[in-house]
């Protein structure tokens, strides 16, 4: 570990200290985030609208925060409670569906609210629809909500997990909808995660981005055959996530990227595309034993056990189990003969660990979306203080 991340750890972990936490909790470095969403923006088109994904920053007070600092009113939401959740909390938000839902479940949503709360939804929510069958159940429940509802057509640009494919299929669907009132079209979406983890060789990443971007724009050539440029100037076109919103220089296919984890950066999002983005969000929990030795049940007496620890630290944190890797002290790791623990995990280090019971152990999470509501604490870090104590959405699957 580099001196200068002992230096920002030992800063966190006075800070914590000083604001009395005792027990597990989520931190996220506000000037850390405050970069990150400076550094997306320079990456992105004037142009270029930004979306952010809740399910990735699942907080209301962070949501907010980002979408003052990056000045947007747009979200993503995955599903019908994080729908209604975000309707309390950017009532006037546009929300892009980051998946297709049953249509039992966007009923129930409908149903969730009072009369005169829906048509609110109907105008906040792009419903994102995958197949012709789909489309009509949702002309059915507008019809029987007695709203229209605004759908987002999925395209399957290359990830091949759902969506239509330009062709005959998506021109009826289009028609459909030219013909209809109880459904408006709002746009195209076509996610790509893939193209930032294809290899390189011989050209095969090249030819999937050539790809992907070539059934995008079959698909809005489709769109615009039936539609006024006066309507299309309105649509969301929608594509990125993470991974990929950086590849995007201009608006030609896309007018809008989405993102969420890339402004915290977890672990699974150390990629080359978001090299300019830093670490924002640990877990820190206390080390409630610390001793030196690694002393192991039963292994005492086997001394001459191939593979036996003979020496080290050895230190049970609060909690554990979480999808987060030790980064603080350096050289922390799990032990594979104690195994995990959600209760008091494990974690073995080199002999000098300089570690007191009671000091915070450093985790990073490798992903947000689910480490984040594991905690009921999410301590804002201002650089030198805990400067705000925030809390996570409800879970919502």
């Amino acid at each position: 570990m580099s001196a200068v991340n002992a230096e920002y750890f030992a800063k966190l972990q006075k800070a914590l200290k000083r604001a009395g936490l005792a027990e597990p909790v989520l931190v996220v470095d506000r000037q850390r985030l405050d970069a990150n969403i400076r550094q997306l923006k320079t990456m992105l088109p004037a142009d270029m609208g930004f979306r952010i994904v809740a399910k990735s920053l699942p907080c209301g007070p962070l949501l907010a925060h980002i979408a003052t600092r990056a000045a947007t009113d747009r979200l993503m939401s995955f599903n019908a409670a994080m729908a209604l959740q975000m309707l309390d909390l950017m009532p006037k938000a546009d929300q892009l569906m980051g998946k297709p839902l049953p249509v039992a479940a966007v009923g129930g949503l409908f149903d969730t609210l009072p009369a005169r709360k829906r048509a609110a939804a109907a105008r906040q929510i792009q419903f994102l629809v995958d197949t012709p069958q789909r489309v009509m159940e949702m002309r059915k429940l507008a019809r029987r909500q007695k709203l229209p509802l605004r759908i987002n057509l999925e395209i399957d640009v290359g990830l091949h997990r759902g969506g239509m494919e330009p062709g005959a299929a998506l021109g009826k669907v289009l028609d459909a909808l030219v013909t209809t009132s109880d459904l408006k079209l709002t746009g195209l979406m076509g996610y790509e995660p893939h193209l930032s983890k294809i290899p390189k060789l011989e050209g095969w990443r090249n030819r999937a981005r050539k790809g992907a971007a070539a059934v995008y724009m079959a698909a809005r050539a489709q769109l615009a055959a039936r539609y006024t440029p006066a309507d299309i100037a309105n649509m969301t076109f929608n594509m990125a996530g993470s991974p990929t919103f950086g590849l995007y220089t201009s608006t030609t296919h896309a007018n809008e990227i989405s993102a969420g984890s890339a402004l915290v950066k977890p672990g699974d999002f150390d990629l080359p595309i978001l090299k300019a983005f830093q670490p924002a969000a640990f877990i820190a929990t206390p080390a409630l034993k610390v001793s030196r030795g690694i002393r192991l049940p039963a292994l005492e007496y086997a001394n001459n056990l191939p593979g036996k620890p003979k020496s080290g630290t050895t230190i049970f944190i609060h909690g554990g189990y979480w999808m987060a890797h030790p980064v603080f002290p350096g050289r922390l790791k799990n032990s594979t003969l104690f195994g995990r623990s959600s209760n008091q995990e494990m974690l073995v280090g080199p002999a000098r660990t300089n570690l007191a019971v009671d000091d915070f152990v450093f985790l990073r999470p490798t992903q947000s979306e689910a480490v984040f509501l594991q905690f009921p604490k999410i301590a804002v870090f201002d650089g030198r203080r805990i400067a705000d104590i925030w809390s996570p959405l409800p879970v919502s699957a």
